[in-house]
């Protein structure tokens, strides 16, 4: 279970799978310049969420508990990306099925 910390007032835990995916989507908007809300629940059983706006003027931390970087799924990060462009911003999205690996070539 990593940590997501913001302006060092607020933290999250999530996921160290559902973070890495979550920083990469995070980090590609802050670099474009492109502000957004972030909305997650606070536990499994949906009671309550939080809400921050994420700009880049505001400090924020990605901390893993586990030492390996989780195997990233580009449809998920679509997806997130989807969500982070949306309305409400971005909200943790179910994670669709990995694209599957293009065919090995034959051996000649």
């Amino acid at each position: 279970m990593g940590t997501l910390t913001y302006d060092s007032k607020v933290t999250a835990s999530i996921d160290d799978r559902i973070l890495a995916h979550l920083q990469v989507v995070i980090l590609a908007k802050l670099r474009r310049g492109e502000p957004f809300a972030f909305t997650w629940k606070e536990n499994a059983n949906g009671l309550g969420r939080t809400t921050i706006w994420i700009h880049n003027a505001i400090s924020l931390t990605f901390q893993y508990y586990g030492g390996k970087t989780p195997q990233l799924n580009s449809r998920w990060i679509q997806a997130l990306v989807r969500s982070s462009n949306s309305v409400g911003g971005l909200e943790i999205v179910p994670e669709p099925p990995a694209a599957p690996l293009p065919a090995a070539e034959p051996a000649l």
